[in-house]
């Protein structure tokens, strides 16, 4: 269990934690894998929301190491840059999903006196569209995405930014690479229930929430 009341730092996931990002997601994939068809490279399908969900909280390198590893690295570029300039085309529109009482929930943190991290495994086009959208940099200490950090995995990106800041420390997140990261470096886990992962990711776990809104209770 955590000791909630020693706790100084605060790590947080932003897609599957803070943010429904599948609605943004989702159109972006579809357009993309399309273009995998039309090229010759994938067979036609149509995916389910969740089967595209699950590689929400994945970083580009990461699924095209799963997804599809054989298809040629031109290919994968320019599929991932269909994905960003969808992606950034519905930022723009103001399309993307907040989980209800994110933001409240952040404030409510910060006025505690928590220093609360931002790290996702996200590109920095990205996370700056998001944080210009939210106004995210008013809440964070510092914002951290794994394309700074040439996409290496969220526990290596964590170990080399958290002795910045105070212990005790606790990471929140939606996917097994959330819980890993704390697991690897000595760090309390918070699984969030609502994200994408799937029912097994989040077992290791040292405490779940089932809404953003619960850490008001437990800080």
């Amino acid at each position: 269990m955590i000791p909630f009341g020693t706790i100084k730092t605060i790590f947080f996931d932003y897609d599957g934690t803070l943010h429904n990002s599948i609605e943004i997601y989702e159109p972006a994939f579809r357009k993309a894998y399309t273009f995998l068809v039309e090229k010759g490279v994938a067979p036609e399908k149509t995916f389910t929301k969740d089967e595209i969900s699950h590689w929400l909280g994945y970083s580009s390198k990461e699924m095209w190491k799963q997804f599809m590893p054989d298809v040629d690295q031109d290919i994968k570029a320019e599929s991932s840059k269909i994905i960003g300039k969808e992606m950034t085309k519905q930022i723009e529109a103001k399309r993307p999903i907040l989980y209800e009482g994110a933001l409240e929930t952040l404030q409510y943190l910060k006025d505690k006196g928590y220093k609360l991290v931002f790290i996702s495994n996200c590109g920095s086009n990205y996370m700056n569209a998001h944080t210009d959208l939210f106004n995210l940099d008013t809440y964070f200490s510092q914002m951290v995405c794994s394309e700074a950090f040439d996409f290496i995995p969220k526990h290596e990106m964590l170990a080399q930014i958290k002795d910045q800041y105070e212990d005790d420390m606790v990471i929140i997140g939606d996917r097994h690479k959330d819980i890993e990261a704390g697991e690897k470096n000595n760090i309390y886990t918070i699984g969030c229930t609502y994200g994408f992962s799937s029912q097994e990711e989040l077992t290791e776990s040292d405490h779940l929430i089932d809404d953003i809104r619960e850490l008001k209770r437990l800080f």
